[in-house]
């Protein structure tokens, strides 16, 4: 039996710390599609709290339709081995192609190799070896484009993001990793439609988490971003270079209400816990 959606998509930004975590849920003539952007969990002080695996596994959820990795590094992926425990098979695993598995473990090893990135890689080189072939399901109604930078002109994992631009129902979201300064600069000379995914964009996660090192101001005041609203995934303020909030608010046309309590121009996990888009009826509620 196919299940029902009681919505027509929906958007989850989980908080998972500062790291990655969102679960994209849509209907499909042949049941519920599930994407997940970035597979980070909610570490506590002496143990997980919260992880993409056991959240999945709670929810009946056994496959997901692409696991979209928009940085090579352990908060984006700290929770991947959790979804193995859990079983959750991963029909396409995603990220900058042109970052081989054994690079990851190169570029990693200079800085640490958490278990998360380590079982990745292995995963990522197993499936390369068997030929299996990381192609996107088409699901009504969604659209996928992204950009990245390519190895090894860039060597470091932040510049090396993949850029994803998801269109849920003609809403425009740009996930952009923990790219930084140079990698969008690189990008705007080199990939002409890197513009427009910036120009078009209604939501806006912004990169490395709200630190200063993710701030292009050529992507508001060259390509025209103009976001709705702007999401951080973050923690609490380790580095004063996260405190960039007041930039971002400059930038987003905001919210008038958001959870009935008043305008809101950024968002954050930290503050805000999870965050969800929820698509019925050609509207989209924040909450």
């Amino acid at each position: 039996m196919t299940e029902t959606l009681s919505y027509d998509a929906k958007l989850e930004l989980f908080d998972v710390n500062r790291g990655g975590c969102a679960l994209l849920t849509m209907p499909s003539p042949t049941g519920p599609k599930r994407i997940l952007i970035d597979c980070g969990n909610y570490r506590g002080k002496d143990d997980v709290k919260w992880s993409p695996g056991r959240h999945l596994q709670s929810m009946g959820v056994a496959l997901l339709d692409v696991l979209f990795i928009t940085n090579y590094d352990e908060d984006h992926v700290s929770g991947y081995e959790d979804l193995l425990e859990h079983k959750i098979a991963m029909a396409c695993i995603f990220g900058n192609p042109t970052v081989p598995p054994e690079a990851i473990v190169q570029l990693k090893t200079a800085d640490g190799m958490g278990r998360g990135i380590a079982t990745l890689a292995a995963s990522m080189a197993e499936r390369k070896k068997l030929g299996h072939a990381e192609n996107f399901p088409a699901i009504p109604g969604l659209g996928i484009s992204w950009c990245c930078n390519s190895y090894p002109e860039f060597s470091d994992e932040n510049n090396l993001s993949l850029v994803l631009a998801l269109d849920i129902l003609g809403i425009k979201f740009l996930f952009t990793g923990d790219m930084e300064l140079a990698g969008f600069s690189h990008l705007q000379q080199t990939y002409a439609p890197f513009k427009t995914m910036v120009g078009e964009a209604d939501i806006l996660m912004v990169a490395h988490h709200g630190q200063g090192s993710g701030i292009c101001t050529d992507l508001f005041e060259q390509h025209g971003c103009q976001p709705i609203v702007v999401v951080i995934s973050d923690d609490y303020r380790q580095y004063v270079s996260q405190q960039t909030t007041n930039y971002y608010v400059s930038k987003a046309k905001g919210l008038t209400d958001f959870r009935g309590k008043g305008p809101r121009s950024v968002l954050t996990t930290r503050k805000d816990g999870v965050i969800t888009f929820t698509f019925k009826d050609n509207g989209c509620v924040i909450g």
